[in-house]
């Protein structure tokens, strides 16, 4: 198994993710929402961190990472670093509360449409910038004489069968 493979498999789980979290939307689990986007993003830029070669630590927001190493990033992905790491660090402050909750903070009562929407919006889009993260790398990796590895492909998607 290469890091490019295992980073792949994490974003095939956080697109697996963005399904998930729109079915918690429509029930109005909206706490649900919150903490499983954050695990979307957690996958999504663990997944971009191994494919720019850095072993992503055991913590839950890497956004600083995707600033440290913007410049490894794609160009057309670089400009959204801020946004990225912002999302992620939000996801994460959120990441306890919204599942467990406090004596005086109850997920079920403390998360409303507003926040599950913005956690959607924030998942999609770091899933989003991902995809073209792998897809970059896959157009890096192609042999020459085979032309565009994108031919008929989604250019969003990651190798492999993420993103169905």
């Amino acid at each position: 198994m290469t890091s490019v493979s295992l980073g792949a498999s994490y974003l095939e789980k956080a697109a697996i993710r963005l399904k998930v979290l729109e079915l918690l939307l429509r029930e109005q689990a909206y706490s649900d929402v919150v903490r499983e986007a954050q695990e979307g993003v957690e996958l999504a830029l663990k997944g971009v961190l191994r494919v720019l070669g850095v072993e992503p630590p055991k913590i839950h927001d890497v956004g600083p990472l995707i600033l440290e190493y913007r410049d490894r990033l794609p160009g057309a992905v670089q400009p959204d670093a801020d946004r990225i790491a912002e999302a992620s660090r939000w996801l994460r402050k959120e990441r306890e509360f919204s599942f467990y909750g406090e004596v005086d903070l109850i997920p079920t009562e403390e998360y409303g449409v507003e926040e599950a929407e913005r956690a959607l919006a924030d998942a999609r889009f770091v899933v989003g910038r991902a995809r073209v993260v792998f897809a970059s790398v896959r157009r890096e990796d192609a042999p020459p004489e085979q032309g565009s590895p994108q031919e008929g492909a989604d250019e969003g998607e990651p190798p492999g069968n993420v993103g169905r």
